[in-house]
């Protein structure tokens, strides 16, 4: 009885959850609110039923894995509407992965050639996305930096290092706790476009802050 409970369960967080109508096109879409849901639901079902050895416990288990869920996801779902918003235009892509974002930042807006102070130009682009970290606190960050393959692997470790230190420094100088942040120099790892072509180069040259969700 309480496997066929906990199944039942899941399967109701499943239909309710992971989709939803988009009312100007009628079409289905994914839900990233009800994705969290689904997901405190299933951890919650199963903790409950485990604690509380019955149908009872499976089912208040799934209700309050629901609510810790669904508050994830609506939490990173806030975010990236107010990134969106605060950085279009300026040339930072924002990508959303589940729970977590990543603001890609080219490094020709970001840095003059093989330099890591970054260029006055852009510290209002930092100053909007300082104002959203700041707001929603419940986050870890990473800021990541990638050069492309020019030049050795020290001198590109170092760059790329360096330039992730300075994004992670103002970042800190805007209000953003220093213990949230983490900063990493990957070099010439990780490319996101080919290195023999400068389109390619230009593409890799780039700084990534990731942003992900610490579950309270």
């Amino acid at each position: 009885m309480l496997k066929k409970a906990m199944i039942a369960v899941l399967g109701t967080a499943f239909l309710a959850g992971c989709t939803t109508t988009d009312p100007n096109t009628g079409q289905t879409v994914n839900n990233n609110t009800g994705t969290g849901l689904l997901t405190g639901t299933a951890i919650g079902a199963l903790a409950g039923g485990l604690i509380g050895g019955d149908v009872k416990g499976a089912v208040i288990g799934g209700a309050i894995g629901a609510v810790a869920g669904g508050g994830i996801g609506a939490y990173i779902d806030s975010q990236e509407r107010e990134f969106r918003a605060a950085l279009a235009g300026t040339g930072v892509s924002v990508v959303r992965n589940g729970d977590q974002l990543t603001l890609i930042m080219p490094s020709n807006i970001t840095f003059a050639t093989d330099q890591y102070q970054i260029v006055p130009n852009f510290y209002s682009t930092l100053n909007a996305v300082s104002t959203v970290l700041v707001k929603y606190d419940r986050t870890a960050i990473n800021v990541n930096g990638y050069t492309d393959s020019t030049g050795s692997d020290a001198y590109n470790m170092n760059l790329s290092q360096q330039r992730a230190n300075s994004v992670a420094s103002y970042l800190m100088q805007s209000g953003v706790s220093g213990r949230r942040i983490s900063a990493m120099g990957f070099g010439s790892q990780y490319p996101i476009a080919s290195n023999a072509t400068p389109e390619g180069r230009a593409q890799n040259r780039r700084v990534e802050i990731q942003i992900s969700a610490v579950k309270m």
